[in-house]
């Protein structure tokens, strides 16, 4: 006989989770089923591991100016293995604080994979499950080119894997991962080259942010080339070697770390029991409030192809089961105004319109502000970092509608501004802005 569910959660990362317990507060019988390890992509391979990492190249680049400021510091190495030890341990307490605060919330957690029998029913090996509703949050998973040896490269999954740092890197890929870990490896001393299929880094963001990047991650030393798209990986003597299709090669190194996309999470799931759509690419249309086109079956976060960010698939969540349990007729995720921080080197935040987006859809009354220059911390030194802020805004209030940042402290500023610009604030609010001195957030209220 199965078990019946008010809600059953496919997927136990942070949606999931965050949308099971939720339920759950409201008197929902809930369970939450996933095959890997609680947390998701967030916990084990994405933004708790890449911090960690990302703090310690942060680590090697203070290390460079310590002598500015009067220090005598030599560095002897760096224990990428050891790192690696105590990363894992930490994830590892991660995993089972999910755990616990399943089993606090009163969620049965079900560990295994997850596939549909029909609308209202789904298998976890030979156990079946009913329920009245379902939410399908099984997130994503590195994309790897179709191409002959591809299989000889790693994906940002693979890249937590390595128990040692290979010295010579090819990355492959434009976006937030492919920035991030190319920071990583050559903030702790690895030879890296980026490889890009067009012009630019992070191309969905505003161009200001990508061009200061891309001048930034030169100057620090990682070799940028463009126009590149891999026709063949292949393995030599002297290490791997990447074919373009106009007949570059590039290498040979020691690692080619694949970091051109995500797909999603939907395979083994046998949607086709359901009804539930799928798009080309294989991720999950839903409406406003996270529905599928069956009215039972509603999907959250990364397998929506929605902002692939770990907040907004908690939000998502918490919404969703505040509209079905907790009676907030309405309730749902605005996926605009979302901000977000890459955590490059050096990082960068963002929330809004870019410059671009705004001129398309407001056309001559956008104006922009921008600011450019050296933070104090670089004062007395030879070596230094550029920061640089943009406003977008619109109309004759100046109501700001994009805010972009890059340079150091990017990344914690962003949280405070976005709840301004969420609010609705105007440029003249900014200006009428006491600035915190010396800081490099003052730029953002201080602009002309």
């Amino acid at each position: 006989m199965s078990k019946h569910y008010d809600m059953f959660v496919i997927g136990g990362g942070s949606g999931g989770v965050a949308h099971g317990r939720r339920a759950a507060e409201y008197g929902a019988k809930v369970a939450v089923a996933e095959y890997g390890a609680l947390g998701g992509t967030c916990v084990n391979v994405g933004c708790v591991p890449k911090k960690i990492m990302w703090h310690a190249a942060d680590h090697a680049h203070h290390f460079e100016h310590a002598a500015d400021y009067g220090f005598d510091v030599e560095v002897k190495g760096h224990d990428w293995a050891g790192l690696k030890t105590r990363r894992d341990a930490y994830v590892k307490r991660l995993n089972g604080i999910y755990e616990d605060l399943l089993d606090k919330s009163n969620v049965d957690y079900i560990s295994g994979h997850a596939r549909f029998i029909d609308a209202h029913t789904v298998a976890i090996g030979d156990t079946e499950y009913t329920a009245d509703r379902f939410a399908i949050a099984t997130g994503g998973r590195p994309s790897v080119p179709q191409i002959p040896g591809a299989e000889l490269g790693i994906t940002s999954d693979d890249f937590f894997e390595l128990e040692s740092r290979p010295q010579r890197v090819l990355v492959a890929g434009s976006g937030y991962i492919s920035v991030e870990l190319t920071g990583v490896f050559n903030g702790l001393g690895s030879d890296v080259g980026l490889l890009l299929r067009k012009d630019s880094v992070v191309r969905s963001f505003d161009a200001m942010l990508g061009a200061e990047l891309m001048t930034a991650m030169r100057k620090d030393g990682v070799r940028i080339t463009t126009r590149v798209i891999p026709e063949s990986l292949e393995k030599t003597d002297d290490g791997l070697v990447l074919r373009a299709v106009d007949g570059r090669d590039f290498g040979p190194v020691d690692a080619v770390l694949w970091a051109i996309g995500r797909d999603p999470n939907t395979k083994g799931l046998q949607l086709e029991n359901t009804g539930v759509t799928t798009d080309k690419w294989g991720f999950i249309p839903t409406d406003d409030f996270q529905q599928t086109n069956v009215e039972h079956i509603f999907a959250l976060g990364d397998v929506t192809g929605r902002p692939a960010l770990t907040p907004v698939a908690i939000a998502a969540g918490r919404r969703l089961a505040d509209r079905l349990y907790g009676g907030m007729e309405g309730r749902h995720l605005d996926y605009k105004l979302i901000p977000t921080v890459i955590f490059s080197h050096p990082p960068m935040g963002t929330v809004g319109m870019t410059e671009d987006a705004a001129r398309e859809e407001y056309g001559e009354a956008v104006k922009v502000y921008n600011s450019g220059f050296t933070s104090m911390y670089y004062s007395l030194g030879e070596k230094k970092q550029r920061s640089a802020m943009k406003l977008v805004t619109v109309g004759e209030e100046e109501k700001i509608v994009g805010c972009h940042v890059i340079g150091d402290g990017a990344d914690e500023m962003m949280q405070g501004f976005a709840v301004a610009i969420r609010m609705g604030a105007t440029k003249s609010d900014f200006d009428d802005t006491v600035a915190i001195h010396p800081t490099s957030s003052e730029e953002l209220v201080t602009m002309r």
